[in-house]
């Protein structure tokens, strides 16, 4: 089941965040602290890596609010879609470890903001994942191209190439097939 009421209580305490000044620039990195649950863990006892997707869900509104995106997303009938993901496991989450997750814009292109997202119990680095990620119109679904979702942000001066890591995914993204329906 989504974590409705984790999202209710993290949009209510980033929004708190940001009006009390705890604000990030769009080039910080977010930090997001939570303690694994029992729901959060499958039958091997570590936590679910179909959850650690959707938890880390939470890090992006984290991020999207504190940096003033969350604002503009409302005023601009505006939504945030996952448009691929790559992501590796290191170590295993286990029920009631104090987890950080960790979230970092890494690079912008025409169409796409690439986000950086990792998790950590104990100083480790537990898995680390990145996603290609764009603003959408909410009636029509159509991608908002970058330039303008930046200007909206007052930061059109932002420009973050990606790093090489990131580009050599982009380009083997685009020699991957996809089904035929």
């Amino acid at each position: 089941m989504y974590p409705f009421l984790r999202l209710a209580k993290t949009i209510v305490k980033s929004s708190i965040d940001f009006k009390q000044g705890d604000t990030l620039n769009l080039t910080d990195t977010s930090e997001y602290h939570f303690k694994a649950r029992l729901n959060d863990i499958d039958n091997f006892l570590e936590m679910n890596n179909g959850r650690i997707f959707t938890l880390f869900d939470l890090g992006r509104t984290d991020f999207a609010i504190r940096t003033g995106l969350g604002k503009k997303l409302i005023q601009n009938r505006w939504g945030l879609v996952v448009a691929g993901s790559t992501i590796q496991y290191r170590k295993r989450i286990r029920a009631f470890d104090d987890v950080i997750m960790k979230t970092k814009l890494c690079a912008v292109d025409e169409r796409w903001f690439y986000i950086e997202q990792t998790m950590w119990v104990k100083g480790k680095c537990t898995c680390h994942a990145l996603l290609r990620t764009a603003v959408t119109n909410i009636k029509t679904g159509k991608t908002i191209d970058t330039k303008t979702v930046l200007s909206a942000l007052n930061l059109s001066q932002i420009n973050i190439p990606p790093d090489e890591w990131v580009q050599s995914w982009v380009n083997a993204d685009k020699l991957r097939p996809y089904p035929n329906e």
